[in-house]
């Protein structure tokens, strides 16, 4: 066992001696180390119930012949920190929590783990943390909010919440509806009830074979979930007992490029959060996979976008796709387009992917749609390209309100807050494309959400005749018109630091087009007298942030050398 380093021999007397501080006994020496990676915060409506979950998994893998050490990773809840200077912190966040989950594990030798995480960052950090580590792990995440609901009984969630605040500036709602809808959109624990990125990158790890399955869609603080846990405690400790499994079931073993593959094909199919894109490049390179945002539209063609959630039907949930079948029904009917679409592999379960899902057929046909009636014969994410994005940009298709091409003057804001203050004082109007810029990885830094631009622009009802584009990135909340990972973003010279209030922006997401109607000529005038804003920074870590990591179409990992 990897274990042994710290644990055998008359030389690890010492650690023997610290080890048996913490309360192991003569006969748990010869017994696998779990390390046990939470998640546990306070703050985060998806993690404050964690430490109780914590207890359940360590009493079952106690029962089952191995000792399990508890450890803490940090979390932001994007909720939260959206719409201040706090959401620069949150991407930043998960390369904290890869690189905790290494230092941990490799600095105790940890035989095996089990990762509880559940919103935003947490999960791909987990993700990218336990890679590099490269035992067997299974994930097991605090599961899904139940939908809100207002007093009529109409279903609601946290992105109501966001466009009420629009819906109230243009005086559409009362104060007393806002209140309304405030205190009922987010009813309890649990990751946010839609397909927004915590719930997107829960589902994506039972396409990947890394979760069980439920993990994306069984309710949080329930029996059921409850359940989960256990068999999840029960596995991880069936693995790390036998030599063989140890190796058999090496992370690495179960997600490779297969696995990569297939969580893209699902998130086309269910219309994932755009934010998945950024974190399964980024995951993807941990890998060692070659995977590259050019391929992800090849996947998008081949796959039917057959599950529609909120915010993109905003009276599904997760709740709603978990009586329907779940993710293994999302991906029984997708295998019926050939086998190409998924791909089999090991899972952590020690069944095939085609195994897994062999009889989990669809139970509701008017919340999973068969492949015979889609919502759409191409998956709910796109790659944009052009003279604006010569590296891409990333749209969510599956939010669109509206026509599917655009075309309109530019309205540029350097950052969201000055976005946010143009919208509401009326600058934004039918027919503009609103750029937000200087928000990318570089420039923000950090890349932040633009829920709260995106929310006003719905609630004003411009939802359908506004474009918005920007280098930062959007809630999986977000829906509308709404383009993001612009890249090259402003900061490193970007096209998108170059437009100017009334540039003709044109885009045409089935010909995954993003561009300005300008000049060559135009385009290297502006240039050569181009100059991107650098904003100052107080903090030191995220000075350290902005010198280390690449734009968004790389996955806005670190630079390693």
């Amino acid at each position: 066992m990897r274990s042994s380093e710290i644990k055998e021999g008359f030389s690890r007397a010492p650690h023997r001696s610290l080890l048996r501080a913490t309360g192991v006994r003569d006969e748990d020496f010869g017994k696998p180390f779990i390390g046990v990676a939470n998640s546990f915060i306070e703050i985060i409506p998806g993690h404050f119930f964690l430490n109780k979950v914590a207890e359940v998994i360590k009493d079952e893998i106690r029962a089952n012949g191995c000792i399990p050490f508890e450890f803490n990773t940090i979390g932001v809840d994007d909720g939260i920190a959206m719409g201040h200077d706090g959401m620069l912190y949150s991407l930043p966040s998960r390369e904290i929590i890869a690189n905790s989950i290494e230092t941990v594990m490799n600095a105790h030798k940890l035989d095996a783990m089990i990762a509880i995480p559940n919103c935003d960052k947490i999960v791909p950090g987990m993700i990218m943390g336990a890679l590099r580590v490269d035992v067997p792990t299974v994930f097991v995440s605090g599961g899904p909010m139940a939908a809100g609901h207002l007093h009529d009984g109409t279903p609601i969630d946290l992105a109501t919440a966001f466009e009420a605040v629009g819906e109230f500036e243009a005086g559409n709602i009362t104060e007393e509806k806002l209140t309304e809808i405030e205190c009922n959109a987010c009813p309890s624990g649990g990751s946010c009830s839609g397909m927004f990125t915590a719930n997107s990158m829960n589902t994506l790890m039972e396409a990947m074979g890394i979760a069980l399955e439920g993990n994306g869609t069984i309710l949080a603080l329930t029996p059921e979930r409850t359940e989960l846990y256990k068999q999840a405690a029960r596995r991880i400790c069936e693995i790390a007992k036998d030599e063989a499994s140890r190796e058999k079931f090496r992370l690495s073993n179960i997600l490779n490029e297969n696995a990569v593959r297939n969580a893209f094909a699902v998130d086309m199919a269910m219309g994932g959060s755009s934010n998945t894109v950024l974190h399964m490049l980024a995951i993807a390179k941990e890998a060692g996979v070659d995977f590259n945002l050019s391929d992800v539209n090849k996947v998008s063609k081949r796959v039917s976008h057959i599950a529609k959630i909120s915010p993109s039907l905003t009276t599904v949930h997760m709740e709603d796709i978990n009586k329907a079948g779940g993710v293994s029904a999302v991906m029984h009917e997708m295998s019926k387009r050939g086998d190409d679409i998924l791909l089999d592999n090991l899972t952590i379960t020690g069944e095939t992917t085609y195994e897994k899902i062999a009889d989990k057929a669809i139970k509701d046909s008017s919340i999973i749609h068969t492949v015979d009636n889609p919502f759409s014969e191409v998956g709910g994410l796109a790659i944009l390209y052009g003279n604006l994005a010569e590296q891409g940009a990333v749209i969510k298709t599956a939010g669109i309100i509206g026509d599917r091409a655009f075309t309109g003057s530019a309205v540029c804001f350097n950052s969201q807050d000055e976005a946010i203050s143009g919208i509401i004082n009326g600058k934004v109007k039918a027919g503009n494309v609103v750029v937000i810029r200087y928000e990318g990885p570089k420039g923000g830094p950090g890349m932040q959400e633009m829920l709260s631009p995106t929310s006003l622009i719905m609630g004003m009802g411009l939802g359908d005749s506004v474009a918005l584009i920007t280098d930062g990135r959007f809630s999986g909340a977000t829906r509308g018109a709404s383009i993001g990972h612009v890249s090259p973003e402003a900061a490193e010279g970007g096209m998108i630091g170059l437009l100017e209030d009334g540039d003709e922006i044109h885009l045409d997401v089935d010909k995954y087009i993003l561009e300005v109607n300008l000049s060559d000529e135009e385009i290297a005038k502006r240039r050569a007298n181009f100059t991107p804003i650098v904003k100052p920074l107080k903090s030191k870590w995220l000075r350290q942030y902005r010198a280390l990591v690449t734009n968004a179409s790389s996955g806005a990992v670190l630079e390693a050398e």
